[in-house]
């Protein structure tokens, strides 16, 4: 069948080529290391900067990676970025110092790893992984900052050995993959780090499967709560590290427990890093699609891709603390994801709901998502397409002077985020 899909050149628009990475490999998913180490070699990737630092974690990864950079851009190194995944365009994915590539960069590095995978079949995730590697590998990094996919000893991320390898936290996501429970979830998270090097656990409450791997293979697990911490006041924080205490530190707009592991995870760079250095950076540092505010058609708009329980624990917290007496939920969520959890940890605080069906592949309908138990006595509303919910919640909204919060998929907030962008133009 792969000899009938046309393939794309290192000219052919990018288009092109994630529609050819969506039909070269029979399963979207396919755990395993094996096939990428091959191509890998065969393209003669060899690190991707001087200095790598791996991250993984169910939830707190975006976060994590976007203070790393922000924070090592304000000391004057050249980073490189990679995650995904993307909510717009698929630029997203590799940014060299914040800023995005262009499209014929990308379809040059598809068309090098294309050439050296040769017979060799490769999902969608590891082709883009190898290009941004092979991107990375020719930008001269100081620092190559790789967020996981998928769970993390059979990502193709952990193809790159890290200096540095990161678990934020250990929460129940992707079950038929990782596993059922955070023992087994974490041995899974915890498979990037590497013998003699460190591994940094943000998680407050690990399972005992990070330490335990951390030990089999000689990582020097270096875990929250009892090597390094933080003191939390009003509008300011204090750290107190490996080997440096810090004060006063500004508040970030992303959630401390990752800025916390951030700065243990900078102490183990060999690099020179100023305090200031670390409060602009702080400042600085911001992601789309986490908790971000925005405005809509004289309406405060709430995005964040929260779409399991952990996550959504988290974002309750954030919620008590809006001054809105209402708030309209907008959620299109995946089959595989529980809602039942999501929309537990968040009832007490939305008002009334707005699903929508998400037409993508594993997209659950509003319907499915309106039987979830935690949702029987609520206001909800269905509507077949996030889309059209997003159109609804504003409408109410403006009557009602009401925040609207969207939710439950990187896809959600992704369509929405171009929905905003398109009708503020």
């Amino acid at each position: 069948m792969n000899e009938q899909i046309m393939t794309p050149t290192a000219t052919s628009s990018l288009s092109d080529w994630l529609t050819y990475l969506e039909r070269i490999h029979p399963t979207e998913i396919d755990l395993g290391l094996e096939r990428s180490h091959q191509v890998r070699e065969r393209a003669a990737i060899t690190q991707p900067a001087r200095f790598t630092i791996t991250v993984a974690g169910t939830n707190g990864k975006g976060s994590t990676v976007a203070m790393l950079s922000s924070i090592l851009q304000q000391a004057g190194y050249k980073v490189g970025v990679y995650t995904s995944p993307h909510l717009v365009d698929y630029r997203e994915r590799v940014q060299i110092n914040g800023a995005l590539l262009s499209e014929a960069e990308h379809s040059a590095a598809f068309a090098a790893i294309n050439d050296a995978r040769q017979d060799t079949s490769l999902t969608y995730f590891e082709m883009g992984t190898l290009a941004a590697l092979w991107l990375m590998q020719r930008a001269e990094l100081d620092v190559a900052i790789l967020e996981v996919g998928l769970g993390g000893r059979l990502d193709a991320v952990n193809v790159v050995d890290p200096d540095v390898a990161i678990v934020t936290s250990i929460g129940i996501d992707h079950v038929q993959f990782l596993g059922d429970n955070r023992e087994k979830i974490g041995f899974e998270k915890a498979g990037i780090a590497r013998r003699n090097r460190p591994l940094i656990c943000g998680d407050s409450y690990p399972p005992k499967s990070i330490a335990a791997q951390a030990s089999s293979i000689g990582a020097d697990l270096k875990q929250v709560g009892r090597d390094f911490s933080s003191k939390r006041y009003d509008d300011y924080w204090h750290y107190y590290g490996l080997n440096v205490n810090l004060f006063n530190l500004p508040s970030p707009q992303l959630p401390l427990v990752n800025a916390v592991t951030t700065l243990a995870a900078l102490e183990c760079l060999p690099l020179a890093v100023s305090e200031d250095a670390i409060k602009a950076g702080l400042v600085k540092a911001s992601l789309m699609g986490r908790m971000q505010r925005l405005h809509y058609q004289q309406v405060e708009v709430l995005l964040d891709v929260a779409h399991n329980g952990h996550a959504a624990q988290y974002v309750a917290q954030q919620l008590k603390r809006m001054p809105h007496q209402e708030i309209i939920a907008v959620v299109g969520m995946l089959k595989d994801k529980d809602a039942n959890a999501v929309f537990e940890a968040l009832s007490p605080h939305i008002t009334e709901w707005a699903l929508g069906t998400l037409h993508e592949p594993r997209g659950n309908t509003a319907e499915q998502l309106a039987a979830c138990e935690a949702l029987n006595s609520a206001q909800v509303s269905c509507f077949d397409g996030v889309e059209a919910a997003f159109d609804f919640a504003v409408e109410r909204a403006q009557q009602k002077n009401a925040l609207v919060f969207a939710f439950g998929s990187f896809y959600t907030v992704g369509h929405i985020y171009a929905q905003i962008n398109s009708g503020n133009e």
